[in-house]
């Protein structure tokens, strides 16, 4: 099991590229992402972190979302999305 990927407090617009490159360097292992410090989270991340978790279930890694706060699920909810289905890899 590899260390969780604590995520930036603010996931919007310009975070996206950034987020974009700590999880494309995470490639080995099973990928964590820690949304404990994360207090919003916009869609563009959100399709990053879609992105990178398709990737790693295409290639037999295991993917978590963990310690997401309610204000945060409430914002994966109006985009339709939640941690589980971020994990599973697919929408």
């Amino acid at each position: 099991m590899s260390d969780p990927i604590t995520l930036a407090p603010r996931l919007d617009l310009s975070a996206a590229s950034a987020l974009m490159t700590t999880l494309k360097d995470h490639k080995d292992g099973d990928l964590t992402m820690d949304l404990s410090e994360v207090s919003h989270l916009g869609a563009l991340c959100l399709q990053v972190m879609i992105a990178a978790a398709t990737a790693a279930v295409a290639a037999g890694r295991s993917v978590s979302v963990v310690n997401a706060s309610d204000r945060v699920i409430d914002q994966l909810r109006v985009m339709g999305m939640t941690p589980e289905a971020i994990s599973r890899g697919h929408v």
